[in-house]
Formats: structure tokens, C-alpha cells, sequence
């Protein structure tokens, strides 16, 4: 294991976020084939209009986004918007939007139900926990920002090689990054290889999780519980993971309404956010941390449980 975390990562100014013809070509064909799935079907029709309107409108208003926004289907579809500047981001992430586009312009959505975490609410296993404490990875934050959002792009072994992480939005949140607002967490092996990681964005005590990826078994689970504890400690209200599935209910997510949801956006985020580079807290013993148990939402939310719609 190398004595200076450093060292294991790669000069994130060399990275250039780009996509071979032929793999833009594959996520085309993909992403139309994905859109046209029985369970979104019925939102094409929605998009193609929303598509040539936009085409349509005037460059300068074209990525206005509504204020008070229709949200069609149970995905929350909002509106079209290419602007990905930092402001812009925040300012929509901050009323519980984010982006998620595999072809055409970016597409905007705000779910009718979303799966968050108080991050000391998180269960680790006791896998997970053996790992760390036999030391058998190196976790670091934001030491290969572009490394970790590329692998969370790039296919994974048995599964459609299709992927919303495209060059646009490596490059918005490499700008997110730079200004100290998305951050990575990173896990290495003994030969100082990258094999898990996890990226996000941190607005006031909010951390909302995009993407994360994993080369060995059990090695991302010990990135989150390494994040959890981090989150927790830093006084992180909820973590947030956009639509739950077994694996996120396993852990301990839940689905809230839009609306509680967006409730606890104008409390949360109107916090003074972490901004910068993130560092490990040595003094932190995640292995023997006790979490799992503490950090209930309200009554009504802590009580319901998760519902699985895959």
C-alpha cells in the first residue's frame, strides 16, 4: 500500500472526456431502444415534441427551464436544458432536478418519489466490515475525480453497454469538481489499481449521489460505508440516490413523495456546503462504527416502507 495516497492516481488536467464514433453510435441506437421499453414508451410522443420546440425556440431561451414545472409520467420529466454551467446546476439540483440524457439535448427530471438516506441510517454488513478492518484497500477522496467517472461510464461485464454518463456530463461535473462541489470516492487495491469508486454532489447538507463502480466484489460497499461515515460525522441530513432498487433497500433507502422530499431540499441545502477538496478522517474507525440504527426521518416517512419499481 502506497504511503501517499497520491500516488495511486492519475494528473485529472491530462483527461480529456471523449467518445470514440463508434461507441456514440452504439449509445444511439441503445438509448432509442431503451426509450422505447414498454414503462417509458409513453413518453416519447412528450419528448419529440418537447425536442423540435426546443429546436425551435431562440438560442437564448432555448435551455430555460419552467419555474413552476409540469412533471409528465411517474419518471417527473421536466423540460430540455444543455446548459450544465455550475450555477445552473446547483441552482436545479437545489429544487430536487437533475439531468439524464442518452441522446439529443439533456433532459431534466424530478421523480414523484425519490430514495434517500440519513447517512448514519446505512447498514453495513459484516463482509464489509472484515475488509476494513484488515485494511485490504486504500480509500481516499477526490484523488482521481475523472478516473472514477470515466469507469462509472464505461460498460460493465453482463450488462447493455448503454451509459447517461456521457462526454457532456463528465465535463459539467469535472467544472462541478473544480469548484468544489462534486467529489469522488476512491478505493485501491495493494497494487495501487483503482477497483471501486463512487461519485456526487454536495449541496448545504445534502449529497446527492450520481454513479459508482466496482472491478472487485464488496469493494464499492466499502466506499459508501467509508462515505456514510464521512456524511455522518460532517452533519449531512441525506443522502440521495434519484430511484430505488433491491440493492439501495438492502442498505436502507427509502422513497419519499416529491413533495417531502423537496421539503427537506429548501431546509438542507440552505446550509453551509462543504465546498473544496475532501480529505479521510484518520481519526474516524468506520469497522466498529455503529450505524444502521441512528438518523429516523419523520414518522410518516420512517414508517413507510420501500417500494420496489424496477
Amino acid at each position: 500500500m502506497p504511503s501517499d495516497p497520491a500516488q495511486c492516481c492519475h494528473d485529472l488536467w491530462e483527461h480529456q472526456f471523449r467518445e470514440a464514433l463508434k461507441a456514440r453510435l452504439l449509445r444511439w441506437v441503445l438509448g432509442v431502444a431503451y426509450a422505447l421499453r414498454p414503462k417509458r414508451a409513453s413518453l416519447v410522443p412528450r419528448l419529440l415534441g418537447m425536442i423540435v420546440v426546443y429546436w425551435l425556440k431562440p438560442k437564448q431561451s432555448r435551455d430555460r427551464l419552467p419555474k413552476d414545472p409540469v412533471y409528465y409520467g411517474q419518471q417527473g420529466l421536466i423540460g430540455l436544458s444543455n446548459d450544465l454551467s455550475v450555477d445552473t446546476v446547483i441552482v436545479r439540483y437545489r429544487q430536487g432536478w437533475f439531468p439524464l440524457c442518452h441522446i439529443g439535448p439533456m433532459k431534466w427530471w424530478s421523480p414523484s418519489e425519490r430514495a434517500i438516506i440519513v447517512p448514519a441510517a446505512i447498514r453495513i454488513d459484516r463482509n464489509v466490515r472484515r475488509l476494513l478492518r484488515r485494511g485490504k484497500f486504500l480509500v481516499t477522496f477526490d484523488e482521481d475525480f475523472a478516473g472514477v467517472i470515466e469507469a462509472c461510464a464505461a460498460p460493465r461485464p453482463g450488462k447493455t453497454p448503454l451509459t447517461w454518463i456521457t462526454p457532456q456530463v463528465m465535463r459539467a461535473f469535472w467544472d462541478l469538481h473544480a469548484a468544489g462541489y462534486a467529489h469522488s470516492v476512491e478505493v485501491w487495491d495493494e497494487n495501487c489499481d483503482l477497483v471501486a469508486g463512487l461519485y456526487g454532489l454536495a449541496i448545504g447538507g445534502v449529497f446527492f449521489a450520481e454513479s459508482r463502480f466496482a472491478r472487485v466484489e464488496n469493494a464499492s460497499k466499502v466506499a459508501v460505508a467509508v462515505l456514510h461515515h464521512h456524511l455522518a460525522q460532517w452533519g449531512f441530513g441525506i443522502r440521495d440516490a434519484k430511484w430505488i432498487s433491491p440493492h439501495l433497500a438492502s442498505l436502507g433507502f427509502r422513497l419519499v413523495s416529491r413533495e417531502i422530499f423537496n421539503g427537506m431540499l429548501e431546509n438542507l441545502c440552505s446550509k453551509p456546503t462543504r465546498l473544496g477538496r475532501w480529505e479521510i478522517d484518520e481519526t474516524l474507525d468506520t469497522p466498529n462504527w455503529q450505524s444502521g440504527c441512528a438518523g429516523r426521518l419523520d414518522d410518516e416517512v420512517a414508517q413507510r416502507p420501500a417500494v420496489l419499481k424496477l
